[in-house]
């Protein structure tokens, strides 16, 4: 197991910190038997790949052994996000019968958290999700860490969130604040339903704490050094 350094200099405002750490407070309360969270959204964009990374970090930081699994095989941004300037293997090597899971899985530079990259884009993303390897994989790391934090492509543009769902013990919607529809969000829930995945619940991202009045202003006037956007 090689170790990969997170070159990431964005540093979270107060109300950032104090949201991901109510987040994490709410995933510790699913219990013991939640150890394997999916992240997804309705749209690209939402934050889904920054609420799942800030977690998975926010949990290291409780002395928990955590692995972060980027199973964004179409679109991944994980790579530019955190600033890794070395070469990687990547989770579709391994699908593709190519690596052993070892090959793919890499500890950081932050104390507890490791990293599966989601490698080269296939040509079949949702089968490869979909096949054995990947329900094998999990199985096997399961044991081996405290938590396992899955970032897959939004639900409300393919599949592969639903594929992935069928493997985890709980899934997390991420949604950007008067960006989404009721009606679409509830197509992408009942979508995760048809897996019988439990859904955790939702985050809400990128909300202007200025639009909730005084309350909001004052928080964010005394806490908000550098934004007002949180999740």
């Amino acid at each position: 197991m090689s170790i990969v350094y997170i070159n990431n200099q964005n540093e979270l405002d107060y109300q950032s910190k104090e949201a991901y750490k109510t987040l994490r407070s709410n995933i510790l309360f699913c219990g013991s038997d939640i150890k394997v969270i999916g992240f997804t959204s309705c749209l690209p964009n939402e934050g889904k790949s920054s609420v799942a990374i800030n977690l998975a970090e926010s949990l290291a930081a409780q002395n928990l052994k955590v692995l972060f699994i980027d199973a964004d095989l179409r679109k991944t941004v994980l790579l530019g996000r955190l600033k890794i300037d070395q070469k990687v293997n990547g989770l579709t090597l391994y699908l593709s019968g190519m690596l052993d899971a070892n090959d793919i899985i890499y500890r950081t530079n932050i104390v507890g958290l490791n990293i599966v990259f989601a490698g080269p884009v296939p040509p079949n993303p949702s089968e490869l999700l979909g096949g054995d390897k990947f329900k094998e994989l999990i199985e096997e790391l399961r044991d081996n860490f405290d938590y396992i934090i899955i970032d897959t492509p939004p639900l409300g543009s393919v599949i592969d969130s639903a594929v992935v769902a069928r493997v985890c013990d709980g899934m997390v919607l991420v949604m950007e604040a008067n960006s989404i529809n009721y009606k679409f969000a509830q197509n992408v829930k009942r979508q995760l339903d048809r897996t019988g995945c439990r859904i955790l619940g939702a985050v809400l991202n990128k909300v202007n704490m200025n639009s909730y009045g005084y309350y909001g202003k004052y928080y964010s006037k005394y806490y908000g050094k550098y934004h007002s956007k949180y999740c």
